[in-house]
């Protein structure tokens, strides 16, 4: 068993890191002011599925500029081009995409079977990535540049969908003979302006630059990646020159580092407390509103981020602009039942250092409110499964709320349904489920949103899931690095312009 890294104080903490963040691979190009340096970066959180390209690894793929779809987010979350240059809606079921020219990380050609290749085994692949949830498509290759896509059902947001990083274009050398996780080779298959060459297990990972990149020769010539959980860690490591780019500084931890070296980004990210809907204590409706009401978001936004935050309002947060004006008041909330003593077992991991926190003044909340709770804290990647599987009463999750596909609908859909991906809470329940399908079919930016907060109250009245705060991000970024690419949706860090 992997052991995790553990608070060190300064002293202790340089040396540990200097050998992790030496060079892994490949040289500094030319080493001066025409090519930049290889970048040291540390992750928060370790692969925990092998880094495969359809679960949540795939966020640590494009954050690392290796992986790209053939769209991607820009500024505003609409669909902007990546490897398809343009796209046409041919009828409601069926949109035709038109490649640009470029190549794999092994020099063969982004072709239109190619395309069509990878998203067929993205379709196939067990569990389907949260992006396909409730989806399904076929895609052909159409010409010498065209991919027509077409979808079991009317898809409004297609273009978004494919901007998702679980839908990345891989060459065909990527696949094994079967589509599982462990058949999935990164190495040379991937398209974006970072290759990857070496990984350490679930500790590092080696880049190297790719020369021919079709959106230009990156500046830095490679990233050596270090997977470091421990918040503390990761903001001392950027204290003593061990890391030009460290994610996830714990705001305990902001303090400590010069005013020009962290920048706080607001996201779509918003950390919950869900509740176990299908066994266990929280079955009961009565006692999900009991914990509902113990629950002091103020206490949250004020104290655990100290002001890195703002008090949870909904599923989604300030930062989703639109929301505030279309919220609703949740819908057939249960009254609250006493607790009386009964023993719950809140779970959360400590990738997010807030999040223990989170955790500690929840269960002193929870037990004045009269409960029983043991907390459990582990490593995100030692406790994704038995989350997933349902082996916790309660757990604090901090999730961004576009991250899959930059659609509102689609974290109702994988997140709150029957047949969600990633649905913590186990939550079924038919009212919300007749929600989200209309959400999904809403075709109208406007009517579609209307129809997301629509769902949004019926989740939030099933008391399944009880929102705490609305992030916002603390990167730390060495003086040295100009280029850092920091969004709301937290799908980029590096990339062509990003150096030291």
């Amino acid at each position: 068993m992997r052991r995790r890294l553990r608070p060190l104080i300064a002293l202790v903490l340089a040396p540990v890191l200097t050998g992790c963040f030496a060079s892994g691979g490949g040289t500094d190009a030319a080493g001066g002011a025409q090519d930049g340096s290889r970048l040291r970066v540390a992750l928060a959180f370790p692969p925990a599925e092998g880094l495969s390209p359809y679960g949540a690894d795939a966020t640590i793929l494009s954050r690392l500029g290796i992986t790209e779809g053939l769209t991607a987010l820009d500024a505003n979350g609409a669909a902007a081009p990546a490897l398809a240059a343009s796209w046409r809606q041919e009828n409601d079921r069926t949109w035709l995409f038109t490649l640009r020219e470029a190549t794999f990380q092994d020099g063969s050609k982004v072709t239109p079977a190619a395309v069509a290749a990878a998203l067929t085994h993205a379709t196939q692949a067990k569990p389907a990535p949260a992006a396909l949830s409730g989806v399904t498509l076929t895609a052909k290759a159409e010409g010498g540049t065209g991919v027509r896509i077409t979808t079991g059902d009317p898809d409004p947001i297609l273009p978004l969908r494919l901007s998702s990083p679980s839908l990345a274009i891989l060459a065909g050398k990527a696949y094994g003979k079967e589509d599982t996780k462990e058949g999935v080779d990164l190495v040379g298959s991937a398209t974006g302006p970072f290759e990857l060459t070496k990984v350490m297990g679930t500790t590092a990972a080696t880049l190297d630059r790719y020369d021919d990149y079709w959106g230009g020769r990156a500046q830095a010539s490679g990233i050596d990646v270090k997977f470091v959980a421990d918040g503390t860690a990761r903001a001392g490591a950027l204290r003593t020159d061990q890391v030009d780019l460290a994610e996830a500084i714990p705001v305990a931890q902001a303090a400590t580092l010069d005013e020009a070296t962290r920048e706080a980004t607001a996201t779509t990210r918003t950390t919950s407390l869900l509740l176990n809907t299908q066994k266990g204590p929280f079955k009961d409706a009565a006692l999900r509103a009991a914990a509902r009401q113990a629950v002091d978001t103020s206490a949250f936004a004020k104290g655990v981020y100290e002001g890195y935050a703002d008090a949870g309002a909904g599923i989604y947060g300030p930062a989703v602009t639109w929301a505030a004006g279309k919220r609703t008041e949740p819908v057939g909330r249960a009254k609250a039942g006493k607790p009386d003593g009964t023993r719950i077992t809140l779970a959360t991991y400590d990738n997010r250092p807030e999040l223990p926190e989170a955790a500690q003044v929840l269960k002193q909340q929870l037990e004045k409110a009269g409960f029983d709770v043991t907390l459990e804290v582990r490593e995100y990647s030692r406790l994704e499964s038995d989350a997933l599987g349902g082996k916790f009463d309660a757990f604090v999750l901090a999730r961004n709320t576009l991250v899959d596909t930059g659609d509102p609908v689609s974290v109702l859909a994988s997140d709150y349904t029957c047949d969600g991906g990633y649905n913590i809470a186990q939550l079924c329940d038919k009212d919300v489920d007749r929600a989200v399908a209309k959400a999904e079919d809403a075709t109208d930016t406007a009517k579609r949103q209307d129809a997301a907060m629509a769902a949004e109250a019926r989740i939030l009245g099933t008391d399944a899931v009880v929102p705490l705060v609305h992030q916002r991000i603390i990167t730390g970024v060495a003086p040295s690095v100009t280029g850092a690419l920091l969004d709301p949706y937290e799908r980029t860090l590096v990339g062509t312009g990003t150096r030291r």
